[in-house]
């Protein structure tokens, strides 16, 4: 690999030494140590990777797209290590279900907010072997007893001997590691829970010299850019490539094997997206969307008059229905929530090479386990044959893991009509993925909650209809009686004690490709439970954090946590009864999250001034990143409500970029406070739990300045501007 010296001005190398001790648990679970050498076993699932000059490399099995894993993973190992964590290093492992699988997944993949959460033990028993290692090692190299040795900084010391870990990983890599070694308890942690860490990806991401997909560069490289239908679900039948053999640079174009697209190829990026614009193609759309928004809303709500699923078992629907007749009074409400896009920075794009053996892909690769049989297929390969070469990623909040490995198989197949003989770079533009990408998927709620005369709850019936992202994906084996979990998480998993509580699910179905978008359904599940819950706290003139601690039971695991978090985020904010704020709590990936919004409204111009947020997410591995993703989380989620929706017309999508979909602007940006609740409890994720709740704060927070509901997203449709 060669890295683009015009943009990133220098070039970057690493050296190690001859010998290096690998310590990762080998197949059947147990740990394991071994040279390094060219005899390294093939059954080793390594993790610590030590070479003669006591470098300690971390080889980190979730990919890195922002969100601190390669900072979280390397902290539980040079905490057991006992590693100088300044000189410690980091490489991302190859594709490698077997050894690499998210312990959660059962596969090599990235999300779901489970980097630290199944990797926690994990990568803490792979340190603490590696000290043990060392240590046995030291003390038959110094002829000592192994108890008189201490470590700390990468540094082995007794009595008057002492030695860095590499002089010592010749001995260490004959012994058998323990198959269970001691780690240390929370008070001797020294890295875990610090706040003085700095993140191992900062200095090359500010310097430029960390890489990213976009960076490769390989020799006799072409480049490929792809016609897509403009109407989802449909194909070609033919093309006119007249008008490309103008553009400079152009090489070829060809209709993908699957007739979803035209690949122009050209020598650089710009030529392959000036071909691929001057091509004319006819498409045949009898397959494919062609209603506008407006019709799809209205057939998602005629869907909640009769829902397929009763997501809640023991409360079916039926049975909720004579109890609001029944009522004294009911909180009706409906919201509707658009279709939204990823937008990740660096948009979708990788690089397919040929090798002796098949082929090796470069790419910010979220989840290798559904990537390698992807492309394999598409080549007609073994999955074995397909390499990845993981790098960092410019983002993704979902969009890189979608089921199909939509951009790496277009590599592939563009490399497959390409003749398979020069590598291949594959690059879409933001107008490809804001158009022709996968989204968010649109849904609506309907939702009528009963109250007798004391203004308790007798029955509430929710109902919801929004497009499956597991049916007919690769996880669709999650599915049981036909739900979904994915549509209804956030209401079914609801902490509150909510008598009568019946669920209604309704599969909406179109052409229109949908994905996990940061924090899934709880992006607008949490948005409607906690709308509906300020409105209940508002028709029984209760105070909202009041009346949400009494419908928390405290002797519920995650019950008792959420309440941590509501109290630690009322101290922080000094909420009061009666305060003109908002607030909203939700759990999303074993997460409590609790927000407290402060906004001012000027006649329909809004400001959010600040956001307090608190989050019990157990071990605080890395306080600084858990306060970044809160911050991140919660600029993605106002992002999103403001003003960002994708519509279409016939079929099309009408937004194009960020000048129509619009990220949220500097200056609007509240000031953000994070507390973190104390906890030894396993850790959670953090990655996603720091959207659901932030919107809904904002929303009830609106509502008590002006009295106006808004539920219908993005917020911009109630007649409010956001500065």
């Amino acid at each position: 690999m060669t890295i683009n010296v015009s943009r990133r001005g220098f070039m970057i190398g690493s050296a190690t030494g001859t010998a290096a001790l690998l310590v990762g648990l080998n197949a059947k679970g147990v740990l394991a140590a071994d040279s390094g050498t060219e005899a390294v076993t093939t059954d080793l699932n390594p993790f610590v990777k030590i070479d003669a000059d006591g470098t300690v490399t971390v080889i980190i099995k979730h990919f890195e797209m922002g969100q601190g894993t390669t900072t979280g993973l390397t902290t539980l190992v040079a905490e057991e290590l006992d590693a100088d964590w300044d000189t410690v290093q980091t490489a991302f492992a190859p594709a490698d279900n077997e050894r690499y699988a998210n312990l959660f997944f059962h596969a090599q993949g990235t999300g779901g907010s489970t980097s630290i959460a199944n990797s926690f033990m994990q990568y803490r028993e792979a340190g603490a072997a590696a000290r043990d290692l060392l240590v046995r090692a030291a003390a038959q190299s110094w002829g000592v007893d192994a108890s008189s040795i201490t470590v700390e900084n990468g540094m082995l010391k007794s009595g008057g001997n002492s030695g860095h870990f590499g002089e010592f990983i010749a001995i260490a890599s004959t012994l058998e590691a323990v198959e269970k070694p001691t780690i240390k308890t929370p008070d001797q942690f020294k890295l875990i829970g610090s706040e003085k860490l700095h993140r191992k990806d900062n200095t090359n991401k500010t310097d430029g010299t960390a890489i990213f997909a976009m960076d490769v560069n390989l020799p006799g490289m072409i480049y490929a850019a792809i016609m897509r239908s403009p109407k989802f679900g449909g194909t070609v039948v033919s093309f006119d490539d007249s008008g490309a053999k103008d553009v400079a640079g152009f090489i070829a174009a060809q209709v993908l094997p699957n007739k979803a697209g035209v690949v122009a190829f050209g020598k650089n990026t710009w030529s392959a997206f000036q071909a691929r614009d001057a091509l004319s193609v006819e498409w045949d759309f009898s397959q494919a969307e062609t209603r506008s928004t407006d019709a799809m809303i209205a057939d998602h709500k005629a869907m909640l008059d009769a829902p397929q699923f009763d997501a809640n078992h023991e409360v079916p629907l039926a049975s909720v229905e004579p109890l609001l007749a029944n009522a004294s009074k009911t909180i009706d409400a409906e919201f509707t929530f658009p279709f939204l896009a990823h937008a990740p920075l660096e948009p979708e794009n990788c690089i397919i090479e040929p090798t002796e053996n098949g082929v090796r892909l470069h790419d910010g690769c979220q989840f290798p386990t559904l990537t390698r049989p992807m492309v394999a297929a598409a080549l007609g390969l073994e999955p074995s044959q397909v390499e990845i070469r993981t790098l960092y990623a410019g983002g993704s909040f979902g969009r890189r893991a979608n089921g199909a490995s939509d951009y790496n198989v277009e590599a592939a197949m563009a490399f497959a009509v390409s003749g398979r003989k020069v590598p291949v770079k594959l690059v879409w533009s933001r107008e490809d993925d804001i158009r022709g990408g996968y989204y968010r998927p649109m849904a609506v709620h309907r939702a009528k909650i009963g109250l007798d005369s004391d203004g308790k709850i007798v029955g509430w019936d929710h109902r919801l209809a929004v497009k499956s992202i597991m049916k007919g994906g690769p996880m669709e084996g999650m599915i049981q009686d036909g739900i979904d979990p994915t549509s209804v998480e956030g209401v079914t998993e609801s902490l509150y004690t909510i008598p009568n509580h019946g669920i209604g699910l309704s599969d909406f179905q179109t052409p229109t490709p949908v994905l996990w978008w940061r924090s899934v359904g709880h992006t607008h599940t949490g948005y409607v439970m906690e709308t509906l819950m300020d409105m209940l706290a508002t028709e029984t003139g209760q105070d909202p954090i009041e009346m949400r601690l009494a419908m928390l039971d405290p002797a519920g695991a995650n019950q008792a946590r959420m309440i941590e978090a509501i109290k630690l985020v009322r101290e922080i904010s000094g909420w009061e009864k009666g305060d003109k704020r908002g607030f909203a709590a939700h759990l999303s990936f074993n997460t409590c999250v609790a927000v407290v919004a402060d906004v001012t409204v000027e006649d329909t111009t809004v400001h959010v001034n600040k956001l307090f947020m608190a989050v019990e997410c157990g071990v605080a591995v890395n306080p600084d990143v858990i306060r970044a993703q809160m911050e991140g989380g919660a600029g993605y989620s106002l992002s999103a409500v403001f003003r960002n929706e994708i519509t279409l017309t016939d079929g099309e999508v009408d937004q194009f970029n960020f000048p129509d979909y619009e990220l949220l602007r500097n200056a609007e940006m509240p000031a953000i406070e994070v507390a973190i609740v104390q906890s030894n409890n396993a850790p959670t994720g953090v990655g996603e739990p720091g959207v659901p709740p932030t919107a809904p704060a904002v929303a009830n927070a609106i509502f008590a300045k002006t009295g106006k509901r808004i539920t219908d997203l993005p917020m911009t449709k109630a007649g409010f501007d956001f500065v």
